[in-house]
């Protein structure tokens, strides 16, 4: 059936209703009269209001997903009319229904033979599919990985093409919950630092007791001032209680003092008032996107164990072939990155539990890596900003023989004054990052060179706990 050409005129009027959403979303809420409700006469209401529901439907039909979205946020007829089943099965059944690639799910095969259901089922039906759809396209790119980290080389590119964020849910020890959407992210080679603040609605630092961190999927359409639909992916829930036993101060300014908690989240509060001024926690790439979105709302994504090849003839098998990438960076720029290949460990070495990777020998002056910028870890939230001295963020990759990820961290780190030097080949003071969990240790030693002035890394070495490799290669060192 041909509709005149007012009609298509209408559902242009329609559209621009729609795009003047997000103008209208961004102004301050004010107080309407308590008149402009469902009790005015119909000579007040719109012309569009007054038309039949079945005219208004024609005209939406008109419209594509992100429009009709927007519009479902104008008045509450014309959400009811966008959620309209009839216009979201129409629109599914045009991009997916005639998809002989795409296998539908056996809840998408039920909902299609479904006629009468709730209002809003096959929108996010048709949300989903376009997901899964994305998901499948933009997963092809991390099977291209990096010879020089060894991770996914293009993660930043499907992070960002996925429209993954992060959101932060602080819980009072009242009950209270407030979910932070992300303030800043800063991505690096292979992490990504994340930072939260609330313009100082943020609680106490000792009356917080849990922080529950998500990662949250969104579906790109384009209308940017609109809170658009998603799902999220529980990626750590933790106790602040007994997080803060083991809490330790790693810096401060005159305006905030950082407060670093496992796993790696830093807590910047203010001094005068002992209130949290921001959170912050950097997340390494390794399975980044899995871990941001296949979890469910209370259950984080669990990996996959792989098996590796048994080796009884090997006498070191475990000990040797080891690759290291490792990057120390600010929440600005980037201070280092080095990868360092073929590091071993001869059986007769192993000592305390450990097993010791020596990336950097101090003895070997062509080893030391300068620094191109100071140690100090900048922040900044609302109108205020700072930065904390002798303190950066470590990434670190590890791989076994098999390239794959046998451990893999990022984390705040601080260095410390040592009072006997490592290396005489260099003049001025010497300083020790130390970074240690129940698996890993790693020892960097560093200089300032004042003439220079600049960092150099002298000394690295990194300690596995024999346990930790026992486990992974099937060993019984």
């Amino acid at each position: 059936m041909n509709y005149p050409a007012s009609v298509t005129e209408m559902s242009r009027q329609v559209k621009r209703m729609a795009t003047s959403k997000a103008a209208v979303s961004r102004l301050p809420a004010v107080r309407t009269s308590r008149r402009a409700n469902k009790s005015l006469p119909a000579t007040t209401r719109s012309f569009m209001e007054r038309l039949p529901s079945e005219i208004l439907i024609k005209i939406l039909s008109y419209l594509d997903a992100s429009s009709l979205f927007s519009i479902s946020h104008v008045s509450k007829l014309f959400y009811q009319l966008a959620n309209d089943n009839s216009l979201w099965k129409s629109r599914y059944i045009a991009e997916f229904g005639k998809d002989k690639q795409r296998k539908p799910k056996c809840t998408d095969e039920l909902l299609l033979k479904m006629e009468d259901q709730a209002a809003g089922n096959w929108k996010w039906l048709y949300f989903k599919s376009v997901a899964a759809r994305d998901m499948d396209k933009w997963k092809r790119h991390l099977g291209h990985t990096s010879s020089y980290t060894g991770l996914p080389c293009q993660t930043e590119k499907v992070l960002r093409k996925l429209n993954i964020t992060w959101e932060l849910t602080v819980t009072d020890k009242s009950g209270h919950q407030n979910t932070l959407e992300l303030s800043w992210s800063q991505f690096f080679e292979t992490s990504v630092t994340l930072c939260w603040s609330a313009g100082g609605y943020l609680p106490n630092y000792q009356h917080i007791s849990t922080l529950q961190l998500h990662g949250v999927r969104r579906i790109g359409l384009s209308c940017p001032s609109l809170k658009k639909p998603g799902w999220r992916s529980l990626m750590a829930k933790l106790d602040m209680q007994t997080l803060t036993k083991n809490a330790q101060v790693i810096g401060q300014d005159r305006v905030v003092q950082l407060k670093l908690l496992p796993p790696g989240i830093i807590i910047g509060v203010w001094r005068d008032q002992r209130s949290v001024a921001f959170i912050m926690l950097t997340l390494h790439f390794h399975k980044l996107v899995e871990r941001s979105t296949q979890g469910s709302s209370d259950c984080p994504f669990v990996e996959p164990m792989e098996s590796l090849p048994f080796d009884d003839i090997d006498p070191e098998y475990g000990l040797h072939g080891y690759k290291l990438h490792i990057a120390l960076h600010s929440t600005e720029r980037k201070l280092m990155s080095e990868s360092f290949s073929q590091l071993f460990c001869h059986r007769a070495q192993i000592s305390d539990g450990l097993i010791q990777l020596t990336a950097i020998n101090s003895t070997d002056l062509s080893q030391h890596t300068p620094l191109s910028g100071n140690i100090s870890l900048p922040w900044w939230c609302e109108a205020l900003q700072g930065e904390v001295k002798n303190c950066c963020i470590m990434s670190l990759t590890l791989l076994d023989e098999f390239r794959k990820p046998f451990t893999c961290v990022s984390y705040p780190v601080s260095m410390k004054l040592e009072e006997a030097p490592v290396s005489y080949d260099h003049d001025g003071e010497h300083y020790l990052i130390h970074y240690q969990d129940s698996d890993t240790q790693v020892k960097m030693r560093l200089v300032w060179e004042e003439e220079q002035q600049q960092f150099v890394l002298v000394s690295l070495v990194v300690y596995l706990s024999v346990c930790t490799v026992n486990k992974h290669f099937g060993r019984d060192y």
